[in-house]
């Protein structure tokens, strides 16, 4: 990955497993998602009770905090299918093996915090639209925090796979401006769908 795509925070050395990409889409690819995306009946995030200053939308499977288990949900739509292309080959994998979407809507001071992705699913691929974000990374070594971070841009995409998915925790600091991403994830060996 070369370094002037890449714009790292300092002190920052990357996981392994972790793979960034900018302008992974064009401007226009980018305005025709947001187009579709901005008529999608988002709603707010809830998590144990939390409700979340973002707003989602799940298709193909949902995972339900509260049961702690994944549901099959309405079908990935078509429009979502070239992205989801896309988010493959940028992992090396089949587009049928990524099962779940979910698209999320960052209002200004909206954030993530530390956290794994969900043990049922595998590799995780985030594109990024409208405007960019802090995307940080860190995993307890000991007594301390190993820690990286970078800028997630408008149109890039990120991977997460192996040690950065697993042994690494990721979080969004509030976002500056309106922002949008679409995740893609496939399961884990131990679940298939």
């Amino acid at each position: 990955m070369p370094q002037d795509q890449l714009k790292l925070l300092p002190d920052a050395e990357l996981p392994q497993g972790f793979k960034y990409s900018s302008e992974v889409i064009s401007p226009g690819e980018e305005q025709g998602l947001l187009e579709r995306i901005r008529k999608l009946p988002l709603a707010e995030f809830q998590f144990h009770g939390f409700t979340a200053k973002r707003r989602v939308i799940s298709y193909g499977w949902n995972y339900d905090f509260e049961a702690r288990e994944v549901r099959e949900v309405e079908a990935i739509p078509s429009w979502l299918l070239p992205l989801r292309e896309r988010a493959a080959a940028f992992a090396g994998i089949l587009p049928d093996q990524l099962q779940q979407a979910l698209v999320m809507e960052y209002d200004v001071g909206a954030a993530i915090g530390w956290h794994r992705d969900k043990a049922v699913f595998g590799d995780v691929i985030g594109v990024s639209l409208l405007s960019a974000c802090r995307f940080r990374l860190r995993r307890k070594v000991g007594a301390k925090w190993e820690r990286a971070s970078l800028v997630a841009d408008a149109r890039s995409a990120y991977l997460l796979r192996g040690p950065a998915r697993t042994e690494w925790e990721h979080s969004i600091p509030g976002v500056d401006a309106l922002r949008y991403s679409v995740t893609f994830r496939s399961f884990s060996e131990q679940v298939r769908h």
